[in-house]
């Protein structure tokens, strides 16, 4: 699906990760793999060290302290904001929902409203066109933007294939209405049918947690999972990567009537950084305007990498001046979500740990 917006802007930004921190080396030492394979893999993928939250803290909680943080900054009353949207796959329960958890927490106006998306790695994409969306032609003048998991509970510490990638963080943006008529293009796109080759099979209504489903296989490759883990089929969410992003990127590009040489910067969603230089490769970009170095300082921050990214990746150029900025998010899903528009200036909040240490 494509789809134009005009008479938004994005105001603020601001990431909190989590505040242990993991080193992949160190990590796959000591759980016998050989250093050689380790550095090979470190450089091909961009693996080095991850972020993941303290015992007892939830997504919830480091969009919390992103939103309490970047309030302050953009000197924000809470009584100003018409509605919440919090983008998770990790939350806190089953019901109520994060974003009315936030609700309470940070005390808003019983007449904003809240809702919950359950997305992952392309979430933060699709609730910026919702938050977007709701500026535009639904009469709100201002959205809190959440987004961000606590992924590293879901894998096995013994699966190397998949708890080395993920990092833990939560994302806080302040999405507002204008009078401006500056265009943001979006592409939102779903392929159901890939949908079990990013899954978590068990622990929902569809198969409840037992003791069955915590009961750990190895694998082929000699990892570690039980039912209730995380797992990937990693070849067919590359495949998928490389068929649906790229295309993705050029239509909205082209929707913008730009040329690539008029693109600031391409930013992704920090899956790895091999897929990254993949992407970036086949649409044509340099990598100098595309950000793909936070993986190896923070890990896939799911829904809140690509905030993180523009934060850390562009830096002083998205505060102070206006970017022609291009991003896709994709994964779960299967989905992806691209969009393209001039953005800034925006005021963003230095990425921090929660709890700071």
């Amino acid at each position: 699906m494509q789809i134009t917006l005009s008479h938004f802007r994005l105001a603020g930004l601001a990431v909190s990760t989590g505040a242990d921190t993991r080193d992949y080396i160190k990590d796959g030492l000591a759980h016998g793999i050989s250093l050689a394979h380790l550095e090979r893999v470190a450089k091909t993928i961009g693996l080095k060290e991850r972020k993941v939250a303290s015992p007892g803290v939830t997504a919830l909680d480091l969009c919390e302290d992103a939103s309490r943080r970047l309030l302050a900054a953009m000197d924000i009353d809470v009584s100003t904001i018409d509605a919440i949207i919090f983008v998770t796959q990790t939350p806190d329960h089953s019901q109520p929902s994060n974003s009315c958890l936030l609700h309470g927490r940070l005390g808003f106006s019983k007449s904003s409203f809240a809702l919950d998306l359950s997305l992952g790695c392309s979430g933060w994409v699709y609730g910026l066109y919702q938050a977007g969306l709701l500026c535009a032609q639904g009469g709100v003048g201002r959205v809190l933007l959440c987004s961000g998991d606590t992924l590293s509970r879901l894998t096995n510490p013994q699966d190397q294939s998949m708890n080395p990638l993920f990092g833990d963080a939560g994302s806080a943006a302040i999405i507002e209405r204008t009078g401006l008529n500056t265009p943001w293009y979006f592409l939102l796109g779903t392929d159901g049918k890939l949908a079990s080759s990013i899954i978590v099979p068990a622990g929902g209504s569809r198969t409840p947690a037992s003791g069955e489903t915590r009961k750990e296989t190895k694998n082929a490759d000699s990892n570690i999972q039980h039912p209730e883990n995380l797992i990937m089929d990693g070849a067919e969410v590359f495949n998928f990567s490389l068929r649906e992003v790229p295309a993705a990127i050029n239509t909205v590009i082209k929707n913008a009537a730009w040329q690539l040489s008029d693109v600031d910067a391409l930013v992704l969603h920090q899956a790895n950084k091999f897929i990254i230089e993949n992407i970036a490769t086949k649409c044509g970009l340099k990598s100098a305007h595309v950000p793909s170095n936070l993986v190896e300082k923070y890990g896939n921050q799911s829904s809140a990498s690509i905030p993180a990214a523009l934060i850390e990746g562009l830096g002083e150029k998205l505060t102070s001046r206006s970017q022609k900025i291009v991003g896709c998010g994709f994964g779960v899903g299967l989905s992806w979500a691209a969009f393209a528009s001039e953005m800034g200036p925006v005021i963003t909040c230095p990425i921090q740990p929660y709890p700071k240490k």
